[in-house]
C-alpha cells in the first residue's frame, strides 16, 4: 500500500476498520484478493513479479500491510521485494518483536503494519525506524513516510475515517464511505506537500489520495498510480467485511473482490 488509515477501537460496533489504496506502476502485473491456492489460509491480493503482496490477512488472525518509504536517494534496485515481508507475517507465528529481530537486511525503507488478532497486538515496524512500535488505541495513518507523518493524503485521510465511523449504521455503509475517501483527487497546495526528494512537480503527482501519473503518449492513461481500494470493516459480532475494488489505467473502476467471514480468526 502507499496510504493507509486504520481505526482501532475507535467506535464501539466497528472495532478494527482499514481503509488503504495500493499504488504502483500499471505495468505490473497483480492478482485480485482471493485466497491463495498455495497457501490457503492466506487472504491477499498478489504481486505476479515477485509473488509478495501489500496487504493480507490469514485464518489464524493475523494481518499485515506494507508501505514503502520515499528517499529516492537511498533506493537500491537489486534489493528483495518487500511483498514478501507480509507473507512472512501472516505465515509466522513469531511475535512483533521476534519478526522484527528476526528481518533480514538489505530491503528499501518500509513501514509493516502487523497485527496478530489472537495476542490483541498491533505494532509498526521498518527498517527506518528504531524499533517496532506497539500502536494504541484511535486511529492511525501511514503513507511513505514513518507512522501518522503529518502528509496532506494521511491526514485527510484520517479525518474521512473519523467522520464515516461517525456516520455510518452498517458496515457496508461504513465501507461505501471510506471508498469515498480513497478515492479523492484532491490537489492539496504547494506549501503542505513533504520533500522526498523527488522534485515538486512529482510530488504534486503523488500527493492526492488517489494517485494518477500521466502516460506522456497517452495523458488518459496512467503509467503510475492507485492500482486498488481495500476497505476492512470488522463489527463488534465478529464479523469482518473485506472489500477490494481494482483501478484501470484510465482511472475507471474495473471489478470488485469481497468477503464475508463469519468469524476471524
Amino acid at each position: 500500500m502507499c496510504l493507509a488509515a486504520f481505526a482501532l477501537n475507535a467506535h464501539p460496533r466497528f472495532p478494527l476498520v482499514i481503509a488503504a489504496n495500493r499504488d504502483e506502476f500499471f505495468a505490473r502485473a497483480a492478482a485480485p484478493m482471493a485466497w491463495w491456492t498455495d497457501r490457503p489460509d492466506i487472504l491477499a491480493g498478489r504481486d505476479l513479479t515477485a509473488g509478495g503482496t501489500w496487504f493480507g490477512l490469514s485464518r489464524a488472525g493475523r494481518l499485515a500491510l506494507l508501505t514503502n518509504v520515499r528517499e529516492p536517494g537511498r533506493h537500491n534496485p537489486a534489493a528483495p521485494s518487500r511483498g514478501a515481508l507480509v507473507v512472512d507475517w501472516l505465515t509466522s507465528d513469531l511475535d512483533a518483536r521476534a519478526f522484527e529481530a528476526a528481518l533480514k537486511p538489505g530491503y528499501n525503507g518500509f513501514n509493516l503494519v502487523a497485527a496478530d488478532l489472537a495476542r490483541n497486538a498491533w505494532h509498526c515496524m521498518g527498517n527506518r525506524a528504531s524499533a517496532a512500535q506497539r500502536l494504541t488505541d484511535g486511529i492511525h495513518g501511514v503513507s511513505n513516510a514513518s507512522l501518522d507523518t503529518p502528509w496532506p493524503k494521511t491526514l485527510g485521510l484520517k479525518a474521512a475515517m473519523a467522520e464515516a465511523l461517525a456516520a455510518a449504521d452498517t458496515a457496508e455503509q461504513l465501507a461505501g464511505q471510506l471508498f469515498g475517501a480513497l478515492a479523492d483527487r484532491t490537489q492539496p497546495p504547494d506549501a503542505a506537500l513533504p520533500d522526498t526528494g523527488v522534485g515538486l512537480d512529482r510530488e504534486r503527482l503523488l500527493a492526492p489520495r488517489f494517485v494518477r501519473m500521466p502516460d506522456a503518449c497517452d495523458p488518459r492513461l496512467a503509467i503510475y498510480g492507485t492500482r486498488c481500494a481495500t476497505v476492512l470493516v470488522r463489527e463488534a459480532t465478529g464479523r469482518t467485511l473485506i472489500v477490494e475494488r481494482s483501478v484501470a489505467a484510465d482511472g475507471h473502476w474495473t471489478g470488485q473482490a469481497a468477503q464475508a467471514l463469519t468469524a476471524w480468526p
